[in-house]
């Protein structure tokens, strides 16, 4: 079995936890691979014991049975980059505070270690959304599972985002922003902005305002099968846009549209888990004195 690891800032505590991890994997004789950022930020001697082969951004990693992301919800979205078209399924491990999508906490790392190998798990697949510009932005690494956005920049403000679904006018937006999400995006940027929880298996995108002026605006959900185009427009000249955690700089002339990306993100459920769950647990739903 070979399987991928991806994680930043492992110190003090954080290199114990990761070389208990790696001594799982040499245990089970498991060919292990690691990003070359993740080898960068490992800050011990020990780590050449384990014979870990490196791969970059521009490395195919089909050859992978599992990846293991170590970190938070950033994290997360940072191996997706890594893998991109070859879907090889990512098991994440919370090393961070809340996280939606690394819902396994370190302290379980060595049981769900364990569901994986034993096989004691399912597949979560999940779809992500993907820009097309003129000219091409983000470096190949056009598509986000979380969100898309269009910002105001160096100014106060208000922009003006001119939205069209199917060559048809949704609306102009005169907000700080507009978000366009995933359903595994709306428990992200999109909820903290009035945006609706959307179940992932909707096949859906989330428009959400960002401070609009016109109280009356309102968050939409549409079909994914959408392909949805923008124009901008504001007294300042240029506006910033994101995918995930990901930005670029534009000005007004620069083309934007956003549709379905045709490659999908898998994610290893061990049992037990479900979406519901993860919900209550990270919302508090429940906790209340009634029950």
């Amino acid at each position: 079995m070979r399987i991928g690891i991806h994680g930043k800032d492992f110190q003090n505590k954080s290199s114990r936890f990761l070389l208990k991890i790696l001594d799982e994997l040499r245990e089970h004789e498991i060919e292990t691979w690691a990003s070359d950022k993740f080898a960068r930020s490992v800050k011990t001697s020990r780590l050449n014991e384990y014979k870990i082969k490196i791969f970059d951004h521009g490395s195919s990693l089909k050859h992978l049975d599992f990846f293991l992301s170590l970190g938070g919800d950033g994290t997360m979205l940072e191996s997706v980059t890594y893998i991109r078209q070859a879907e090889v399924p990512i098991l994440a491990i919370n090393t961070g505070r809340l996280g939606f999508l690394a819902i396994n906490n370190r302290e379980d790392s060595e049981a769900a270690l364990q569901s994986l190998l034993n096989g004691k798990y399912k597949i979560d697949t999940r779809t992500l959304l993907r820009l097309i510009s003129s000219p091409k932005l983000f470096e190949g690494m056009n598509f986000g599972l979380n969100d898309f956005t269009i910002m105001k920049k160096d100014t106060s403000s208000m922009i003006t985002v001119h939205v069209h679904v199917d060559g048809q006018l949704l609306n102009s937006y005169w907000a700080d922003g507009v978000i366009v999400s995933t359903p595994t995006g709306s428990t992200g940027y999109s909820l903290s902005c009035g945006g609706p929880l959307v179940y992932p298996e909707s096949e859906s995108f989330i428009i959400t305002p960002v401070s609009p002026h016109n109280l009356g605006t309102r968050p939409i959900v549409l079909s994914d099968k959408s392909e949805i185009t923008f124009h901008i427009e504001g007294r300042s000249k240029k506006y910033l846009i994101s995918l995930d955690s990901r930005f670029e700089t534009v000005d007004e002339s620069v083309k934007l549209k956003i549709k379905k990306e045709h490659f999908r993100v898998k994610l290893v459920q061990l049992e037990g888990q479900h979406y519901f769950q993860t919900l209550r647990q990270k919302l508090n739903w429940g906790l209340d004195i009634r029950n």
